[in-house]
């Protein structure tokens, strides 16, 4: 079942064409992930302090299809793609009504604080599976 959040284009988001500058889709994206994963029940600070794991983009690729303006409402949908031990793959695309604005494939990695992969605790997988 796909994630959605929604999220308004602000004139701090577009460019001196009005539209919304191609660097803040990733951290529309992103907002969207971390509400994903507090709404499946993954607390990320505990995952941090109990666990040494956090979440860290590996790879991004990105479509720019059709431009977002100054006050657009934006839906960011989020589906998962493929789940291993230490790294997920999402798809996230915008979209404004039934029109698809950008999509994107993202690499999750989990990794302890030496920077080194982690195996994501089979609990916290399950609930990304769902």
């Amino acid at each position: 079942m796909p994630h959605r959040f929604s999220v308004r284009v602000y004139y701090e988001d577009t460019d001196l064409a009005g539209i919304v500058y191609y660097a803040n889709y990733l951290k529309f994206i992103e907002r969207a992930r971390s509400e994903w994963v507090r709404e499946i029940g993954v607390d990320q600070v505990a995952l941090k302090a109990e666990h040494g794991i956090v979440f860290a983009v590996r790879r991004v690729e990105a479509d720019y299809l059709a431009s977002a303006k100054f006050d657009d409402m934006l839906d960011v949908v989020t589906e998962v793609q493929v789940i291993s031990a230490a790294r997920i793959t999402l798809t996230q695309d915008v979209t404004r009504g039934d029109a698809v604005l950008f999509k994107s494939l993202i690499t999750l990695v989990c990794i302890g604080a030496d920077g080194r992969p982690q195996r994501l605790p089979a609990d916290i997988r399950q609930l990304m599976q769902r």
